[in-house]
């Protein structure tokens, strides 16, 4: 486990992630949690004393500076709305980081997997899809307030993945229907 003490920053203009309000996580905390990974992988611990799973942890580069003298962080992690009001602080606090690698796998939506039990053209893509990736089916369809739009959601990703769309490409298929 790790621990240090970090800034929330917020991004400008930034392509896909403006507005995102972020931590930098520091090289050589990195080192300890990537074991020499340089792509995406997930954490949990505590930021404050509000509980984290399965967040990932972002390679950035030099991407992350928007201030060409600032030291580069190789990771960030999003701090997301519930993450924020958990803490109860926005962009320019500090905050105390613990964290650890998660290793559990990602744990999806029941009925989802039930669904596509019955769509083996379905589940075949599926599987074929990254854990983050297969992640992003599933919070949209748990994240439905009620049961017609769950149901909705549902048919939508067995369509969708029958049709090998990723989550993105679904979304905007249904949309233009």
């Amino acid at each position: 486990m790790i621990s240090f003490t970090a800034t929330l920053r917020k991004f400008g203009a930034k392509g896909e992630k403006t507005g995102w309000t972020f931590i930098d996580i520091p090289p050589e905390q990195t080192d300890v949690l990537s074991q020499g990974r340089k792509t995406a992988f997930r954490v949990k611990g505590r930021l404050d004393s509000f509980g984290i799973q399965q967040v990932a942890l972002v390679p950035m580069g030099d991407s992350a500076n928007e201030e060409p003298d600032e030291p580069t962080a190789p990771f960030i992690m999003a701090v997301n709305a519930t993450m924020r009001q958990g803490i109860g602080k926005e962009a320019g606090d500090t905050v105390q980081v613990e964290l650890e690698r998660d290793d559990e796998p990602p744990r999806l939506s029941p009925d989802l997997l039930t669904c596509l039990t019955d769509a083996p053209e379905s589940l075949a893509f599926f599987e074929t899809l990254t854990p983050g990736h297969q992640l992003y089916f599933s919070n949209w369809i748990e994240s439905a307030k009620t049961l017609p739009t769950k149901t909705k959601r549902l048919h939508q990703a067995v369509v969708g993945l029958s049709m090998k769309l990723s989550y993105s490409e679904m979304i905007r298929h249904f949309r233009n229907l």
